[in-house]
């Protein structure tokens, strides 16, 4: 029978225990030295104890003083400070799992007390040993100065990064590999939590830089991923979180500090640097995301781009999810929410300069800094973009003028002026008004932990640089979060997602420009040094290149990113919501005076809207589930309404989101819907667009003669899909009628004009382009000029050709509304301002296209130059018939018959030639040979007329056409009287006396009835004079 062995007292499993934890020993024994050289014989303490009549048994008495001279003392082949540290603390972990088997629950309790013990211990002197490393030296110096050699970071962080690579943290997506170095369970939880700040913080500090530099110019296809979860992991620590907003590099003070410099020297600027985007070369991070992903990407499989495409968009989505952890974790904690706001407000203002059409890449943050934050930002915003957006009442409009936050001055507005801006803040200072109870008192916040507010002090306006001095000193106005948060995320999506779109849209113009130039090099082989050439060319393939690479990296983070542009739509959507609000909600007609509120606000709030509705229109997937309405609404009610928005521009983009939305061909009956079954469509949008029409006349710029084509172009796009809905076409003919001498008069005028013009322009065009080709087809003569003229004149050829193309196209546009216009409307049309100039434009038209000119507008391919003239002589003639059908009063051939430019009646017959030959209707034909002969009959009548009425006295003829007045009538400035109908003519399109240009408008007309009785008396007697020399005769 085997001999059972003695039972152990406590004191003898403490001190087994501690000698494991701590690999020391108090008793010299060669052969547990020998068999494990990390076990420290304590000679000193030893002999320290004896003399003091001690036991040489490790206790928790001891447990501190031993292991005190364990660190101080110089021993051979023992650990480094904090390996040992950390090994004591596994080591305890270990041994508490050991002990929780013992039976005798006594014993239990108090071996757990003492690894408890342990542990603590081994925390506590980790902290001691991190914030005053050279306090314990190590035996093995060579081991420690090659650690110093290799690394200086914290040996807490691959610990870190061990524990968050093991799932502690999750929602990242995909998996990172550790370091090779497991943290023991636990470790880091005691180590950081509930402890004595002051000794955590230089630690703490110490690893925030160390992430910072290990992110430092990684791009999205870098380790981020790790650092970041590290981040997120301090910061979930309340000492953690206190610390890292407390860095000196939290925000960079320093004296020249600007907005590349916060980026790359803040704290979590690297974060937010790590992006797929292009950057300036200096910055550029690395692996490098264009070369990897897109090399040859013009070239590659569509499967190939996808995948590309998946994959950054995945890392990036990860990236925003763990950056808006951080930011939440921060905000989430009453002691740093303060410090997020004021380093998302200084990202912001020393950024201002994005905002510009070129930005200084080495004194602005990248864009793939702002587009990360604009994503973020959406994240943050989003407890309050719920479908009824109920808490927009906590967005105070007077944050944009009293504020000191963001730096807002400079800022263009709707519509005030600097100087109505700053006599409205004059008049309601808001200091006076205390909005703290708002936030207190409210019961719906957004997060129950953000139920504080954050605040600023002083004021700060918009457009002006005086505005800080309207402030009252000592005085604060409080703002709630949501407020806060909704006016940084508009400032930041304006200088991200918003500036993002237009460096896109410059990439993608630079692809075409070089594109161009390389067709044009191309062609040019054999007329140039070939060498020289294929230099050109092979630079402009590199350029090319390169830019394709850039425009599949914006792809690929923004446009395949349809999550990130639905949640901007959401936002822009609570935008106009609440900018309507400010004028009394959506409804029709608008007040009369525009309130201060709506009149100040920043002009780019409206305009990025409209930017990111006509890109996510061009985006597939991006409008599904999204609520159209309430951007259609905004649109109808301030498209039209320059005393709301002034930037015509600005209202012009308006019809370009409508443009994009219009229904095209089969698959689009949410889109008809939209503009078919909505009650403020039906009832606003053909009269608004019509106005809009007329306003875009004079924009106020150097340039508004050739924009103002373009913008019709879209609203006359607009127009003619309306006119094919029955219920938008009986809305406009009621306007026509009810407008009929207002602004459908002035639609019609300037309708008329853009014809004229673009049609004129066009034919001429042609005679130019066809005089080049002539050049061009003698092959000898043309070889035989110098290379660089034969290059001139090849561009100005080609230029030629676009010019021809652009212009016929929006001439047909303008007929073709005419014509379809014509036939139902025509009282307009036959109002005596108008008629004839309705009658001088059709005959104009007739002449260039039947006339004996004709033949020279022959080309060789007319379809080309969208030239088609058979289609266009059609189209006139039908304008022609419609208004004839309408002419009551039979003015209108009298009218054709009266314009001596361009009038001949035998034109009328050529042209029903042509039309008999391409099969047009035989009664419109009939009607049109009908309308010839009225024209010739009035001809002739008016010929007999002018006989009879021999010399017309001065005085009775119209000062600006010398014809006769029927109805003359007294300028009030100038006071020379012309014919109503010829000034009437004028005022359509220019509001100003023609003698002096001061101003005038039909009501200020004042008639001359005893000239009006003259002149009568004159054709009466005249006639009489003439009746009775025939009866003579």
């Amino acid at each position: 029978m085997a001999t059972q062995k003695p039972q152990r007292s406590p004191e003898e499993i403490e001190d087994i225990i501690l000698r494991k934890i701590f690999f020391v020993t108090l008793t010299e024994n060669p052969e547990v030295t020998a068999s494990d050289r990390c076990v420290v014989y304590l000679e000193m303490t030893a002999a320290e104890l004896l003399s003091e009549s001690k036991s040489l048994r490790l206790s928790r008495d001891l447990m501190e003083r031993v292991l005190i001279d364990r660190l101080s003392g110089d021993f051979p082949n023992a650990e480094p400070p904090f390996e040992y540290l950390l090994g004591c603390y596994r080591r305890a972990h270990e041994e508490s799992r050991k002990i929780s088997n013992m039976k005798d629950r006594t014993v239990r309790a108090e071996m757990e007390s003492v690894t408890r013990q342990a542990k603590k211990l081994s925390v506590s002197y980790c902290k001691i040993h991190l914030g005053n490393p050279e306090l314990f030296n190590s035996g093995n110096s060579a081991n420690t100065n090659s650690n110093n050699a290799s690394s200086s970071r914290s040996p807490l962080l691959p610990l870190i990064f061990s524990e968050v690579s093991s799932g502690v943290i999750d929602g990242f997506g995909g998996s990172v590999g550790g370091s090779g170095v497991q943290c023991p369970p636990g470790f880091l939880e005691e180590f950081f939590r509930d402890s004595d700040f002051d000794s955590l913080d230089p630690i703490l500090k110490g690893l925030y830089e160390d992430l910072r530099g290990s992110v430092l110019n990684v791009s999205a296809l870098g380790n981020f991923q790790q650092p970041l979860r590290a981040l997120l992991f301090l910061v979930s620590f309340p000492a953690g979180a206190k610390s890292l907003v407390s860095h000196r590099w939290w925000i960079p003070k320093e004296l020249y500090m600007n907005g590349r410099a916060i980026e790359m020297t803040s704290i979590l600027g690297p974060f937010f640097h790590v992006s797929a985007l292009p950057d300036q070369t200096t910055f550029k991070s690395l692996p490098d995301v264009g070369l990897q992903c897109f090399a040859e990407g013009s070239r590659q499989r569509p499967a190939d781009l996808l995948s590309s495409f998946t994959t950054i968009k995945t890392v990036m989505n990860n990236l925003y999810d763990g950056l808006g952890k951080v930011l939440m974790s921060l905000l989430k904690n009453s002691e740093t929410r303060e410090n997020v706001l004021e380093y998302v407000a200084e990202v912001i203002n020393k950024n201002l300069s994005r905002a510009h059409l070129q930005v200084d890449p080495l004194s602005c943050a990248s864009s793939g800094m702002f587009i990360n934050l604009s994503a973020v930002m959406l994240q943050l915003c989003e407890p309050f973009l719920d479908v009824n957006f109920s808490k927009r009442d906590k967005i105070d409009p007077k944050y944009v003028f009293y504020g000191n936050r963001l730096d807002m001055r400079e800022l263009t507005a709707l519509f005030a002026t600097s100087e109505e801006v700053t006599q409205w803040i004059n008049k309601n200072n808001p200091v006076k008004t205390d909005q703290s109870s708002q936030c207190s008192n409210s019961e719906d916040h957004l997060l129950p932990s953000l139920e504080a507010t954050s605040c600023g002090s002083n004021a700060s306006g918009l457009a002006l640089h005086n505005l800080k001095q309207l402030s009252t000193s000592g005085q604060k106005t409080k703002y709630h979060f949501i407020c806060e948060c909704f006016f940084m995320t508009a400032r930041v999506l304006n200088l991200g997602l918003l500036k993002a779109f237009s460096d896109y849209k410059h990439v993608v113009q630079e692809i075409s420009r070089f594109e161009d130039a390389l067709s044009t090099l191309k062609a040019m082989k054999g007329q140039a040094p070939a060498t020289r050439l294929q230099l050109e060319i092979s630079r402009l393939e590199k350029e090319i290149e390169q830019c394709n690479q850039e425009k599949f990296c914006y792809e690929a983070q923004i446009f395949r990113d349809e999550a990130l542009l639905q949640r901007a739509l959401s936002f822009y959507r609570l935008m106009i919501i609440w900018l309507v609000e400010l004028v009394g909600g959506f409804k029709m007609p608008l007040p009369s005076t525009c309130p201060m509120e709506f009149a100040c606000m920043p002009e780019h709030f409206v305009e990025d809207v409209l930017e990111l509705l006509i890109y996510g229109a061009r985006i597939p997937k991006v409008l599904d589930g999204i609520p159209l309405d309430d951007f259609l609404n905004f649109i109808i009610m301030f498209m039209a309404s320059p005393n709301y928005i002034k930037n015509p521009y600005l209202r012009a983009k308006m019809v370009e989101v409508l443009n994009c939305w219009m229904p095209r061909g089969s698959g689009s009956s949410a889109m008809s819907t939209l503009f078919e079954g909505h009650q403020l469509a039906l009832e606003y949008l053909v009269r608004n667009l019509l106005k809009l029409y007329v306003d875009i006349e004079f924009t106020g710029s150097h340039t508004q003669f050739y924009d103002k084509f373009n913008i019709r172009h879209n609203i006359a796009e607009l127009l003619e899909y309306l006119w094919q809905v029955p219920s938008h076409r009986n809305a406009w003919r009621q306007i026509a009628k009810e407008e009929e001498k207002g602004v459908y008069l002035n639609f019609l005028n300037f309708l008329i004009n853009d014809s004229i013009y673009l049609l004129d322009e066009s034919l001429n065009k042609i005679l130019e382009l066809k005089e080049i080709e002539a050049e061009m087809s003698n092959t000898a003569e043309w070889e035989r000029r110098p290379a660089q003229e034969r290059q001139e004149r090849t561009r100005l050829f080609r230029s030629q050709e676009t010019i021809i193309r652009i212009d016929m196209k929006l001439a047909n546009e303008d007929v073709s509304m005419l014509a379809f216009t014509s036939e139902q409307i025509t009282a307009p049309f036959l109002l005596p301002e108008m008629v004839e100039r309705v009658a001088s434009m059709l005959n104009y038209f007739l002449l260039q296209l039947v006339g004996p000119q004709r033949k020279s507008l022959i080309l060789k391919d007319p379809e080309k130059y969208e030239f088609h003239p058979k289609e266009l002589l059609n189209q006139i003639v039908r304008i022609y018939v419609h208004l004839a059908r309408g002419d009551e009063k039979n003015v209108f051939p009298i009218a054709i018959s009266s314009d001596g430019r361009s009038y001949n009646d035998q034109l009328f017959g050529a042209a029903a030639d042509v039309l008999r030959r391409i099969c047009t209707d035989v009664r419109v034909v009939q009607d049109f040979i009908e309308l010839g002969a009225k024209a010739k009959a009035a001809a002739s009548e008016a010929m007999d007329a002018e006989a009879a009425l021999g010399d017309i006295p001065d005085e009775f003829l119209d000062p600006i056409q010398y014809t006769l007045m029927k109805d003359p009538v007294t300028l009030p400035s100038s006071s020379i009287t012309v014919d109503r109908a010829v000034i009437q003519r004028h005022l359509l399109s220019d509001n100003t006396d023609p003698f002096n240009r001061s101003h005038l408008t039909v009501d200020m007309l004042i008639p001359n009835h005893e000239l009006k009785a003259r002149i009568e008396e004159f054709i009466r007697s005249q006639r009489l004079k003439r009746h009775g020399d025939d009866l003579n005769s």
